[in-house]
């Protein structure tokens, strides 16, 4: 395991000593606005939920989940009926992304949110291969990795149109991809060369894994949230990377963020 701090970790804002990345919406959905949905169409208020839930978890980064949203984008009517226009593997995701409307709405959303927070942001977005098993009707069997390369392509040029933003990071979200065949890390060039381009880190996660560059994080999985005595994990990476569950007890999370900050202070001594 490669333990370099990515560089948008190195000075970490907690001035913990193992950066730390926290996912955390589905939890703040339930916690912080008591089940409503988030405000995704109001970046001023997702901005305000983003601060909101930094206060009480103090994370070194801001984790955006741009795949979540246009998991909310996907649904408009309008959007659907051109996504299925045509069945032919790839075109949905094409649609989605050539989108112009939903575009401007995410590049609107993505900069309020990095401008408010004042965190590194880290951009969240499915894998290509994730991607399109999420947006191809009908079953995954004629998704190779071909069409996952085709993929990439789509991505990348998306990407493109948030260049103006003060985008850290994108960390490739892979635990959606199914059965899509995984692909060699060179399938994913085209979205690594805009990232090279306007010098964001870029990332990759798994359920059990996750990555910028040559760095390796450690990934607290959820029974470190949900035990009332779990015992902090052995420090093997460069960061960690949390994803609070919905049902976490709130004075849990606090106890358990507690006990991380007093290991960092315990390590960063010996």
């Amino acid at each position: 395991m490669t333990t370099s701090k990515p560089e948008f970790l190195a000075a970490p804002a907690s001035g913990r000593r193992t950066p730390l990345i926290i996912d955390h919406l589905d939890y703040s959905q339930r916690v912080l606005l008591r089940g409503n949905p988030i405000p995704w169409g109001d970046p001023t208020a997702l901005s305000n939920l983003f601060n909101q839930a930094h206060g009480l978890l103090r994370p070194d980064a801001t984790l955006l989940d741009l795949g979540a949203y246009y998991r909310i984008l996907a649904e408009d009517p309008r959007l659907q009926d051109a996504m299925t226009a045509r069945s032919r593997p790839g075109y949905a995701l094409r649609t989605l992304l050539g989108d112009a409307e939903a575009g401007r709405a995410a590049v609107t959303l993505v900069a309020t949110v990095a401008g408010t927070t004042r965190l590194p942001l880290v951009l969240q977005i499915p894998s290509p291969r994730a991607w399109l098993a999420q947006t191809h009707p009908g079953t995954t069997d004629d998704l190779d990795a071909d069409r996952v390369e085709n993929a990439a392509m789509y991505v990348a040029d998306w990407l493109r149109g948030f260049a103006d933003v003060p985008v850290a990071a994108v960390l490739l979200d892979e635990r959606a991809a199914g059965d899509v065949p995984a692909v060699p890390p060179e399938a994913y060039a085209p979205i690594g060369n805009v990232a090279v381009h306007y010098r964001w880190e870029l990332g990759l996660r798994d359920q059990r894994s996750v990555s910028f560059g040559e760095g390796d994080g450690d990934v607290l999985g959820d029974d470190f949230w949900l035990g009332d005595r779990a015992a902090v994990p052995a420090e093997t990476g460069a960061f960690r990377l949390a994803r609070l569950p919905e049902g976490a007890v709130p004075e849990t999370v606090l106890a358990r963020l507690a006990d991380l900050d007093r290991e960092s202070v315990r390590s960063g001594a010996n």
